[in-house]
């Protein structure tokens, strides 16, 4: 038995999905266990340029099967675009399968994450509006439209109708926006059950059933636990659980059979959308960072938050996870800024001095970050490929990152392509 996860440490656009796309190779499966089409993995192979959503990240590598498991949440039209993206650049798809019990984005779930958003004016959450939340809220009401839905038409009639009831009302009265069809949501449903039905399967049988055969299989997250519903910045956070715990109930399977957690981490830290972000650099240094790192969303194009490393939130990030390998990307981005500064631990409104995670949202926004202040480097790296041969003071920088976790930093990327890695031991 060989099992892999891959989960983001920090607030999301790590380069989970490069590392993803460098293990899948591997893979015998690829299974994506959260989240929805808000993610945006980007992925380059050769010239060519991907921007996964939706679709595993090993979707482009994967020698066997790549399964949307049950927790994740489907928009049937955001798959199918997906798979004619990469049909069109000549690659094969016929290995992408869906839960059957992933549930379904609907055309109303769109439009009440829109318009909650709009209503909520400065103190908006954040998100791509693309009805994440609201698709998690029916399902845990256990009024969602599952994928098996799309192919029985009674069940799936019925259910639309009793939605629309109340988000209808909704709609009209709360929102004053125009009413949903019902016949129009439901023939348009129906018709991409069919285009979808010969991917429709149930995932957790044969991920259990691999797992016992021993097959590698890779567990693919989206975002980060800093963004998780349950132990990020709440209620900036999505509606998912993008740990390592989140595989055994968005996948099916078992914690026992859990092996390599690997986490991955910036050498420095961004953000996209609300919420507090202590190390934040909101001045000239972190849009140089910005601009060096291409830190703009790859879902949205909104321009990312920067700041330096914070350890603190990436301690407790680990410690959630249960991480037992560590990837660090992005140390070119370092080079030439001079001095670098990481942070150790927060002083606090009253003065006190911590180096753990508040689960204080609001007390998190007037923590003052303490940081060790490190010597940078001026070397380009983006040819290195090996550890010893990194400048001293970059070794410097992941071996502090090592001693204040208590980790081992398995693989350090330094560039955007699939061979501009540094890897200290093999996993697989």
């Amino acid at each position: 038995m060989s099992t892999y996860v891959v989960v983001g440490l920090q607030y999301g656009d790590e380069g989970k999905g490069k590392i993803t796309d460098v293990l899948s190779a591997k893979s015998d499966y690829v299974v994506r266990f959260q989240g929805g089409d808000n993610a945006g993995h980007t992925v380059y192979v050769g010239d060519n340029k991907f921007v996964l959503q939706l679709l595993p990240s090993g979707v482009l590598q994967c020698r066997g099967k790549c399964f949307l498991a049950n927790g994740v949440v489907v928009n049937p039209k955001s798959f199918l675009k997906e798979i004619q993206q990469i049909e069109d650049k000549g690659m094969k798809t016929d290995h992408v399968f869906i839960s059957r019990r992933a549930h379904v984005i609907m055309p109303y779930h769109i439009l009440l994450d829109t318009y909650r958003e709009e209503e909520q004016g400065g103190t908006q959450i954040g998100t791509t509006k693309k009805g994440i939340g609201p698709c998690y809220e029916d399902k845990i009401s256990r009024v969602g439209i599952r994928m098996v839905d799309l192919l029985n038409p009674e069940i799936l009639r019925e259910k639309i109708e009793k939605n629309l009831k109340l988000k209808n009302a909704l709609f009209s009265k709360y929102f004053d926006k125009p009413e949903m069809d019902v016949e129009e949501i439901y023939n348009e449903f129906l018709e991409l059950g069919e285009k979808l039905k010969d991917r429709i399967v149930d995932t957790e049988l044969e991920i259990n059933e691999a797992i016992k055969e021993g097959k590698n299989i890779l567990f693919e997250g989206a975002q980060a636990l800093m963004l998780d519903i349950d132990f990020g910045t709440y209620p900036y956070v999505t509606s998912s659980s993008p740990s390592t715990g989140g595989v055994c109930t968005g996948a099916g399977v078992p914690p026992t059979s859990l092996q390599n957690l690997i986490g991955v981490a910036k050498a420095y830290c961004t953000r996209v959308g609300n919420g507090p972000f202590p190390t934040e650099l909101d001045d000239e240094l972190g849009e140089n960072i910005r601009k060096i790192g291409g830190e703009f969303g790859a879902v949205t194009g909104r321009p990312r938050r920067t700041g330096w490393l914070d350890l603190v939130s990436l301690k407790h990030a680990c410690m959630i996870n249960g991480i037992n390998n560590l990837v660090i990307t992005k140390l070119d981005v370092m080079t030439g800024l001079g001095k670098l500064k990481i942070a150790t631990h927060y002083r606090t409104e009253d003065g006190k001095i911590i180096d753990y995670f508040t689960s204080s949202t609001t007390k998190l926004y007037n923590y003052e970050p303490i940081y060790e202040e490190l010597e940078g480097w001026d070397e380009d790296i983006t040819t290195v490929r090996s550890y010893d041969e990194l400048p001293a003071t970059a070794k410097k920088y992941i071996e502090f990152i090592e001693k204040y976790l208590g980790i081992n930093v398995y693989l350090v990327s330094v560039g955007p392509e699939r061979s501009q890695n540094i890897i200290r031991k093999e996993l697989f």
